[in-house]
């Protein structure tokens, strides 16, 4: 947390995170049109906001686009805010809804953990329920297979989809149709890729939600900040997050779509 306070005390950088807030996905060249400053300086402050998270930068061919990721400003939140008051918390949720636009959205986090450990916590049904709200997956995880994400108190399967690559311990690409809520239902099927990378003795995560439409409502992926946040919790500390309600996607209870 101390390099995203570091990060975020420059204006330049909060500046970045604006552009990125305006236009996801954006090359160093389009970013740096914006600011009166050199390519390089423009790319050391990128550098920054990457080496704390709060910045991802994907190859796209022969250019790299940087994508907004707001996992530290969750755990910011889980850490912070709701340690002194609900009505702080309430508006970083406002933010972080604002902030999750976009036709891709790319969450990053490393987790003190071992890849089998972190793939065993995605793939595994009782594992995920203790930090997606509850919500358990099913599946053989055999390419091509099916999966749903179910929750005790729904009566339907809240997700379903095909397992597009299943590369243990190291990649899972899933189709996904949301049915939690007639709006997300109606948004079709989207993309979920998990990556996992060994960075010395922990693991970085990285989830890209694609193939998203436009104007897709928040609820589709608003909550993988607080899911990306309450996996770190479990796997290095055995404790679950307190959430409010029983499920958070982008503020719904997809169990109780009325």
């Amino acid at each position: 947390m101390e390099q995203v306070f570091k990060a975020l005390g420059d204006p330049t950088r909060r500046a970045l995170l604006d552009a990125l807030l305006e236009q996801d996905g954006q090359t160093l060249l389009a970013l740096s049109a914006r600011f009166q400053m050199t390519r390089p300086a423009v790319a050391k402050h990128l550098g920054i906001l990457e080496e704390a998270g709060l910045v991802v930068a994907r190859r796209r061919g022969r250019e790299k686009h940087h994508f907004l990721n707001v996992v530290p400003i969750r755990r910011i939140h889980d850490r912070w805010i709701t340690k002194y008051t609900e009505d702080w918390a309430a508006g970083l949720s406002d933010l972080k809804r604002d902030l999750e636009q976009g036709m891709e959205k790319v969450f990053e986090i490393y987790v003190d953990t071992t890849p089998e450990r972190l793939w065993h916590a995605i793939t595994d049904p009782v594992s995920r329920a203790k930090y997606h709200f509850g919500a358990a997956v099913h599946s053989d995880w055999t390419t091509g297979s099916s999966f749903t994400l179910e929750h005790p108190h729904a009566e339907h399967p809240l997700a379903e989809g095909e397992n597009l690559v299943v590369d243990p311990p190291r990649r899972l690409v899933q189709s996904m149709r949301t049915l939690w809520s007639e709006g997300a239902e109606k948004q079709g099927t989207t993309r979920v890729t998990w990556e996992i990378e060994a960075v010395g003795d922990a693991c970085r995560l990285i989830v890209t939600h694609d193939q998203l439409a436009g104007d897709a409502p928040p609820e589709l992926y608003g909550g993988w900040p607080m899911i990306l946040s309450g996996l770190k919790t479990w796997l290095e500390t055995g404790r679950t997050l307190t959430t409010p309600g029983l499920l958070m996607y982008g503020g719904s209870d997809p169990s109780n779509p009325a």
